[in-house]
């Protein structure tokens, strides 16, 4: 959505193992989703380390709370939300 987003939005169920080409700023990237993400949920589309901001379109909504894989599912297992609170 934003060249500097490192999630993608699922725009339906997408199943564990399934190959994914997206758009990244000029360029496409594979993605192999890990685990299942159900349908307006997020992946993410790099490696995402440790306390390191979690950005969809284009603004930080989180921090990660522990190593997030490509492909992995991004949900409140992985992810602080950072609304409301200012993040630098």
């Amino acid at each position: 959505m934003h060249p500097r987003d490192n999630v993608a939005v699922a725009l339906r169920d997408i199943e564990c193992g399934t190959r994914l080409t997206l758009p990244k700023g000029s360029h496409t990237v594979d993605i192999f989703v890990n685990q299942k993400v159900p349908f307006g949920h997020k992946f993410a589309t790099e490696r995402i380390g440790k306390s390191q901001p979690v950005r969809k379109y284009g603004e930080i909504i989180g921090k990660a709370i522990k190593p997030i894989r490509i492909g992995e599912w991004i949900h409140t297992h992985n992810l602080e939300s950072v609304r409301g609170r200012y993040m630098h």
